[in-house]
């Protein structure tokens, strides 16, 4: 498959664009690997995922269960979220409620029950109310939150200048391998990654 028909094939899902090398800058590792920034799917896998994404965007919200179903079932997916609150106050508050349960491990939970919420325009209210029902210990989520707060803030602030370093115009975007696109489906997801496979085997890594 080469890069025409892969976008052609993906177009129905969110076009997809190659951005392999210059467009990525000095700032792979800083996108790919920072430490604070939560992840899922193998640790160890060969291709990275890297998910934009918002509490409030109906789309993300879509593709989240193609995105979690490809991740699981391919198995070598590394999946790295990037919270990037830019739709509302609100937005920044839920980012900040799943940030802070990163730190009783527990991000994940936390990030699936915001994204369960149904459409867009959530109110903080209706955010907590989705935490506190997902199990998650509160007490320390409140501490966490508050003592936190500035590495949360911090990142969130790397996250935006990663996203318009890159130039992106959305939320969802993802970065597989050398491509960035749009919603994407299962089937969008699952020949992005094997275009990536390809591209990493001829040489353009980007892991």
């Amino acid at each position: 498959m080469d890069r025409r028909q892969f976008c052609k094939l993906a177009a129905g899902a969110g076009a997809a664009t190659f951005f392999v090398g210059t467009a990525w800058g000095s700032d792979v590792k800083a996108i790919l690997h920072d430490p604070e920034a939560p992840e899922a799917g193998n640790p160890k896998g060969d291709v990275t995922i890297v998910n934009f994404t918002d509490y409030n965007c109906p789309f993300c919200k879509k593709a989240e269960p193609d995105l979690l179903r490809i991740v699981k079932e391919d198995g070598k997916v590394r999946l790295v979220y990037k919270d990037w609150p830019i739709l509302s106050e609100a937005s920044v508050y839920g980012a900040q409620l799943a940030l802070a349960a990163r730190y009783q491990g527990k991000y994940d939970l936390v990030h699936h029950a915001l994204m369960s919420i149904p459409g867009a325009k959530i109110p903080q209210s209706k955010m907590l109310e989705a935490v506190k029902a997902s199990g998650v210990d509160m007490n320390r989520l409140d501490a966490d939150m508050k003592a936190n707060s500035a590495q949360i803030s911090a990142l969130l602030q790397r996250n935006m200048e990663q996203a318009n370093a890159l130039g992106l115009q959305g939320t969802p975007t993802y970065l597989i391998g050398p491509f960035k696109t749009m919603a994407l489906n299962y089937s969008g997801f699952k020949e992005a990654l094997a275009e990536a496979r390809r591209r990493q085997a001829a040489g353009n890594v980007i892991k």
